[in-house]
Formats: C-alpha cells, sequence, structure tokens
C-alpha cells in the first residue's frame, strides 16, 4: 500500500476543488481558498510534484461515443506464477475496450472493467479477444442494467 503523504486542510480544499473542476483557474481557486494566486499556484505546483496530483482528463459521456454497455468481468488464470501474470497484464494493457484491470484476491485473478457499444460487441471482444488470451481458464461476465452512482472523486 502506497504510503499516505501529510496534507493540510487548504490542500485538501485544493484538491477537492480540482476533484470538482479541473479546468477552474488558478485565480478562482485562489480567491475561493483564501490564498493569493502565487501561493495556490505553488501549492498546486507542490501537490503535482508530490504524486498527489497525476493529472487532469475530460469526462465524456460513453452512450454519446457508442460505448454505453459497460460490463465486468471476473478473470480465472490457468495458474497464479510470475509469468502468467506478467502476460495476462502485457496483454490486457493493449486492449482499449478494458478501462481497468485489478488483479483481486478471492475467487478469481483478475476483475476487469470494460465499455463496449452492446451486447454483440461484448460478445465479440469476449470470443475474439478475452478467451484467446494464453492463461485464461475461465471468465464470468456481470452487464450492467444501470449505473446507480459513478464518479472518480476521491475523499479528501
Amino acid at each position: 500500500m502506497a504510503e499516505e503523504m501529510i496534507i493540510d486542510a487548504t490542500d485538501r480544499k485544493i484538491l477537492a476543488m480540482l476533484q470538482d473542476d479541473g479546468r477552474i483557474t488558478n485565480q478562482e481557486l485562489a480567491r475561493r481558498c483564501g490564498l493569493s494566486p502565487a501561493a495556490c499556484f505553488e501549492r498546486v505546483k507542490r501537490l503535482r510534484e508530490r504524486g498527489i496530483i497525476i493529472g487532469y482528463a475530460a469526462l465524456v459521456d460513453p452512450d454519446k461515443l457508442g460505448r454505453g454497455l459497460l460490463v465486468y468481468v471476473e478473470v480465472l488464470l490457468d495458474r497464479t506464477t510470475d509469468d502468467v501474470f506478467a502476460a495476462f497484464a502485457e496483454h490486457i494493457m493493449a486492449i482499449e475496450d478494458v478501462l481497468e484491470c485489478h488483479m483481486v484476491a478471492g475467487g478469481f485473478d483478475y476483475l476487469l472493467k470494460v465499455r463496449v457499444r452492446d451486447m454483440a460487441a461484448y460478445r465479440a471482444f469476449l470470443g475474439n479477444v478475452l478467451a484467446g488470451m494464453p492463461g485464461v481458464r475461465e471468465t464470468r461476465t456481470y452487464a450492467v442494467l444501470e449505473e446507480v452512482k459513478r464518479t472518480l472523486r476521491i475523499p479528501v
């Protein structure tokens, strides 16, 4: 587990505001935090340098980009050895339909978060991509019927 870095209340306020609006100007961020623009800029710079802020991104609507079906997939490998883990990880990194891949403890080895157009596209992904990957013994699919909550916001 990564070491938790010590940050103060002002840093937390900055992080919360940037998570709500990553395009906020430094001037407005400084005003809302009660800081001078120079002090605010230095704090944000320090948060980036320490690796607390790791990047900025635009959030897009997957439905409008033809990626309306969200699927979670449990993957069980045929062996749990370092070479099989490494091969699986290398292959999965190249698949753009896979948004997230997590090695987990429990009854299976990996949990994938996959976005595709529809069930036909998922069937093709499963048969042509995932099932053909070396080391994959078994998969279980969970198609999402409704996204009740979706956030990238980390509580600060």
